[in-house]
């Protein structure tokens, strides 16, 4: 029983990997930046500190692995009044959000 459970394991490891998901088309963001491994609500601050480093219009990603990030930053964009353009999963782990600044 046990064989056959490390067999599957080892069939699955050799499974050919997903295609990731399309990303929409545009240009790369101006600044990046890097909350993985970071809690809640760190993401959130980092955001708010450094978008005023990006000129208005201009698309800032920030990655970020904690799961509240997920909701925390599309409603901080809300609050903010700054547009949530896109969220993509990474392939080191985590998500990539890119919001556009607006003013």
């Amino acid at each position: 029983m046990r064989f056959r459970g490390r067999a599957r394991r080892e069939d699955a490891r050799q499974a050919p990997a997903e295609q990731p998901a399309p990303q929409p088309a545009g240009p790369p963001p101006f600044l990046v930046i890097d909350a993985l491994g970071r809690k809640c609500p760190i993401p959130i601050i980092m955001l708010a500190e450094r978008i005023r480093e990006v000129p208005v219009n201009e698309v800032v990603s920030v990655w970020a692995d904690d799961v509240a990030a997920r909701t925390d930053i599309p409603a901080w964009c809300r609050m903010k009044s700054q547009e949530f353009v896109w969220e993509e999963t990474l392939p080191q782990g985590g998500w990539g959000f890119h919001i556009r600044r607006m003013y």
